[in-house]
């Protein structure tokens, strides 16, 4: 389901030249559902929340999602964190244009990502969450028990990650370090994009 008609023929044509069938692949709005209450196992919310720049259409959104889950169903909630402009501008060129150090003032006093520069590589209009944020909402939807994950923690951004990440021994020591620190509240923020995730009670 996406709002993004260019999303769904990427989808269809996913669905080709795989051979993976799904069930659909419809138009729709996460803020309003077609799917009937509580007749879903899971749902994977990978986009609403950072497109949704208002608190009520988040909560709108997760709150459909909690609706159409069946009882011990699970949410996969994606943001991405306030601090990925800034930590990512340091890493790349980015942080040497002007420009840029406007966006990342912006997105560290109030989540509110944009980009008046048209540059596609600085993003689109969005909203970046603090990690105890992302939590609260969830749970304001209904969602008891919400675990927030790091997705990429915080080598994303090391000079060497490349060569890390390569090497096989090193990365899957790497893959062990990081789970090991994946919910660690004092580090979260440090990861690009979280991932919130709660069961339907």
């Amino acid at each position: 389901v996406d709002p993004v008609e260019q999303h769904l023929e990427q989808a269809r044509a996913r669905e080709a030249e795989s051979g993976v069938q799904l069930a659909s692949i419809q138009p729709g709005d996460a803020r309003k559902l077609e799917a009937a209450n509580g007749t879903v196992d899971a749902v994977l919310s990978l986009g609403p929340l950072y497109h949704l720049i208002e608190r009520a259409d988040r909560i709108m959104a997760l709150t459909e999602a909690f609706r159409i889950l069946k009882p011990g169903g699970v949410l996969f909630a994606a943001a991405i964190s306030r601090f990925a402009s800034f930590v990512g501008g340091v890493h790349s060129t980015f942080f040497a244009d002007p420009a840029f150090r406007d966006i990342i003032e912006t997105d560290l006093l109030s989540g509110q990502h944009r980009n008046p520069t048209n540059d596609p590589m600085y993003f689109t209009t969005a909203y970046f969450h603090r990690p105890e944020e992302l939590e609260r909402e969830v749970g304001e939807a209904g969602f008891g028990q919400v675990r927030v994950f790091g997705i990429e923690g915080p080598a994303w951004s090391s000079a060497q990650f490349g060569e890390v990440w390569s090497n096989p021994a090193q990365r899957e020591r790497l893959m062990k370090f990081l789970s090991l620190i994946e919910e660690e509240p004092s580090i979260l923020g440090a990861s690009a994009h979280l991932l919130a995730v709660a069961r339907r009670t």
